[in-house]
C-alpha cells in the first residue's frame, strides 16, 4: 500500500502547488483559441484552484489534426510494440515519483479524500498503465482454419483517433483505464476531461511528454461539454469515443455517432447496484463492512456503489444495527485531512441535486452537513423504501443508501432486476447454490459474491442495459474495442495457373 502523509504534510504540498491550466496540443501546453477561461473550484472550500483554457470546437479541430498527424506518421501507431510498452511503463514510474504531487492535485480539485487518491486511485492508475503496456506484446493475433490453399491472418489494427470523454468521479483512474488500452493499441488520443476536474489529466499528459510520448500522440482539451465534448463527438476524423459519465450524456454519444461519420461510441453509464443480503448470510459484521463500504465510499459518487441495499427480513435489524455502528468510524471533512475517510460532493449543483432526496421519511441516520464550509453530505440511510420511489429506481449519485425488505430470494432477484440499469450487484449467502444461483439471474455486468467489489483489472467492467454500450474497460477485453481486426486472405492455390496453362 502507498504511504500515506500527515495532515501537515499535504497542506504543504497544497500550498506549494503550480497548478496547470492551458490544454495539452501537441507536445505542449497551449491556451483557448478564443483567450476565455473558465474557473475549477476546490469543492471543500469554494475557493478557485485554477482558471483554465475554456476551448471550443476550433481547439479540437487542431488537436484532431495533430493527432491525425501523429497516428498517420506512424511515430507511434507503427512503432514496434516493445518500444509502446517501455515508454508507457516509463510514464507508470513517472506517475509513481510524482505520487503524492497527484494524490493532492487530485483530492483539492474533486473533493475526494487524499487517503483514498494515495491508496487506491494512484497505485491503481500506476497497475493499470502497467497491466496494459505488459499486454502490448503478449496478444496475438490469429490464423483461420483455411485448409492447404489459402492463409487467412486475422490482424489488430489500431482504431486510429481516439476520443476519451472522462467523468469526475475517478479522474485520474478513469484516464488511465482509457488511455491505457488505447496507447498500448498504438492510437492517438485526445482527452476531454470533466470540467470540475482537469488537473491531473493535464499533468499526466506532461509526464506523458517525459516518458517519451510523441508529439500529438496524447492531447488534452479542457472545457465545457457542449463547447468540446459535442465537437469531439460530431467530428468526421475521430474514428472512436470512449465515454464514462451519465446516461443521459452517453446517449448524446450515439446522436453525435449518427449525425457525423459513424464513429465507434463505448459508453459506461450510470449504475443502480443492488445488494443482496439473505438470512442465511454469515458474519453479518463483515457483511456490514461490505455494505458501508460498497455504499459511501467515494461520498457514493461512484457508479459501482451499492445504493439498494435488498434484505431478508429476518436479519435486517440486526444488520442495520452492525452497519450504523460501522458508520461511527467514517468521518466526513476536510478531504486533505488523511483522518476522514468522506470528502466533499463535487459541486454546488450535485450537492443540491443529492440533498433533495433527504426530505424522505424513514431516515435512520445521516443528511446533509450544515454549518460547515463545503459540499458535505453525511452517509444516509433510508430504510421502508418503495420498489417503485426515486430512492430506488433513480441513480442519485451520493451517499444514500436505500433499504428495501423481502421475504425471498426469489423476490430480491425480481427486485434486484427491477431497474434501467445494469451494472454491479452484490449477494451475500452461506448457501453457495442460492448465491450463484442469484449471481446468474441478476442482469449485471459484475456480480460479486459474499463481498463488495469490480473485480480488477483482468476482468471486464461494464454493464447490461442502460448502463453500457459498445465494449468494456480492463481486461484483455479493453484492447479489443480500441482496435479494428482485419482479415488478410493470401491465396495459395495453383488453380490460376493451371487454367492459364488449359
Amino acid at each position: 500500500m502507498s504511504e500515506v502523509l500527515t495532515f501537515d504534510e499535504y497542506q504543504a504540498i497544497a500550498s506549494s502547488l503550480d497548478y496547470p491550466t492551458n490544454a495539452f496540443i501537441d507536445g505542449r501546453f497551449q491556451s483557448a483559441k478564443s483567450g476565455k477561461t473558465f474557473d475549477t473550484i476546490n469543492p471543500a472550500t469554494g475557493e478557485t484552484l485554477a482558471k483554465l483554457a475554456a476551448c471550443n470546437g476550433d481547439d479540437i479541430d487542431l488537436a484532431v489534426s495533430k493527432a491525425r498527424e501523429a497516428f498517420d506518421q506512424g511515430c507511434w501507431s507503427k512503432l514496434h510494440p516493445a518500444d509502446r510498452k517501455q515508454t508507457l511503463i516509463r510514464l507508470a514510474k513517472l506517475i509513481k515519483r510524482n505520487q503524492h504531487e497527484l494524490a493532492v492535485l487530485e483530492s483539492l480539485d474533486s473533493g475526494k479524500p487524499v487517503s483514498d487518491c494515495a491508496t487506491v486511485d494512484i497505485p491503481e492508475t500506476i497497475q493499470c498503465l502497467i497491466w496494459h503496456a505488459e499486454a502490448i506484446d503478449k496478444i496475438y493475433d490469429q490464423t483461420a482454419p483455411t485448409g492447404d490453399d489459402a492463409i487467412a491472418m486475422i490482424v489488430r489494427e489500431p482504431v486510429g483517433v481516439v476520443g476519451c470523454v472522462l467523468p469526475w468521479n475517478f479522474p485520474l483512474l478513469m484516464l488511465a483505464w482509457k488511455i491505457a488500452p488505447a496507447l498500448a493499441a498504438g492510437n492517438s488520443v485526445i482527452v476531454k476531461p470533466a470540467e470540475q476536474t482537469s488537473l491531473t489529466a493535464l499533468r499526466i499528459a506532461e509526464l506523458a511528454m517525459d516518458a517519451g510520448l510523441p508529439r500529438g500522440v496524447l492531447n488534452v482539451i479542457t472545457g465545457l461539454g457542449p463547447d468540446v465534448g459535442e465537437p469531439l463527438g460530431l467530428h468526421p476524423d475521430v474514428d472512436m469515443i470512449s465515454f464514462t459519465g451519465s446516461t443521459k450524456t452517453g446517449r448524446r454519444f450515439l446522436h453525435y455517432s449518427a449525425d457525423s461519420n459513424l464513429k465507434k461510441i463505448v459508453l459506461e453509464c450510470g449504475g443502480k447496484n443492488p445488494a443482496i443480503v439473505l438470512d442465511d448470510a454469515e458474519d453479518l459484521d463483515l457483511v456490514a463492512q461490505h455494505i458501508v463500504n460498497g455504499a459511501f465510499w467515494n461520498m457514493g459518487e461512484n457508479c459501482s456503489a451499492s445504493s439498494r441495499l435488498i434484505v431478508q427480513q429476518g436479519i435486517k435489524k440486526e444488520l442495520l444495527e452492525k452497519m450504523m455502528a460501522h458508520l461511527r468510524d467514517w468521518k466526513t471533512g476536510d478531504p486533505l485531512n488523511p483522518r476522514n475517510q468522506l470528502g466533499a460532493l463535487i459541486d454546488r449543483n450535485h450537492f443540491d441535486k443529492v440533498c433533495s432526496y433527504l426530505d424522505a421519511d424513514h431516515i435512520l441516520i445521516g443528511g446533509a452537513e450544515t454549518g460547515v464550509d463545503g459540499l458535505y453530505v453525511l452517509p444516509t440511510i433510508i430504510d421502508q423504501v418503495s420498489t417503485d420511489s426515486k430512492h430506488a429506481q433513480e441513480e442519485i449519485f451520493g451517499p444514500v443508501l436505500s433499504v428495501i425488505t423481502v421475504k425471498t430470494l426469489d423476490e430480491a432477484i425480481a427486485v434486484a432486476n427491477n431497474s434501467e440499469y445494469g451494472l454491479t450487484a452484490s449477494v451475500f449467502s452461506a448457501n453457495g447454490k442460492k448465491a450463484i444461483r442469484a449471481a446468474r439471474a441478476i442482469r449485471a455486468g459484475t456480480v460479486t459474491i459474499n463481498c463488495y467489489g469490480e473485480g480488477d483489472i483482468s476482468t471486464p467492467f461494464g454493464g447490461y442495459k442502460q448502463s453500457g454500450f459498445g465494449g468494456r474497460d480492463n481486461s484483455l477485453h479493453a484492447h479489443d474495442q480500441y482496435t479494428e481486426i482485419k482479415t488478410i486472405w493470401i491465396d495459395l492455390s495453383d488453380r490460376a495457373a493451371e487454367e492459364a496453362v488449359d
